[in-house]
């Protein structure tokens, strides 16, 4: 494996994180605890080596450019920007969430989560959007 096939891997990361926070959350709704705590730990490591990685592939390939222009280059930097600004949230989120788990103050958790949650998930699946629209929708190369 490459630094080229970074970009393949993030988005499995991504996804693998969205599925694993979609089951915490049902986990938790069930009843189930600890196979919700494991989920989440797992998102969060899940989280985190994608982080490595996106910031490996971009420290040594750069930024890499939309090649269309028009209406969907609009869609596509409408769904980065806001993948962006919210990705920037979600460790200072999760971190918050995690802190109060921990703690054992699952009133406060529970009332983070409640954000932290569907904005990470936003970020997730956006995530995936975005590499499908790069690399798969229009084939960049490098």
């Amino acid at each position: 494996m490459s630094v080229q096939d970074f970009p393949h891997l993030n988005a499995a990361l991504n996804a693998l994180a969205a599925t694993l926070l979609i089951m915490g959350w049902v986990f938790v709704r069930n009843g189930q605890k600890t196979a919700h705590r494991n989920c989440m730990v797992l998102a969060i490591v899940v989280s985190a080596a994608f982080l490595t990685c996106y910031l490996i592939y971009h420290y040594h390939e750069g930024s890499t450019k939309f090649p269309e222009y028009g209406f969907i280059r609009y869609v596509y930097l409408t769904i980065l920007l806001s993948h962006i600004v919210l990705a920037a949230a979600v460790p200072v989120l999760a971190g918050i969430t995690v802190y109060f788990a921990a703690r054992g103050n699952f009133v406060k958790h529970k009332r983070i989560a409640r954000w932290t949650l569907p904005i990470w998930l936003y970020v997730s699946f956006t995530g995936v959007i975005v590499y499908w629209m790069l690399y798969q929708m229009y084939e960049v190369t490098r």
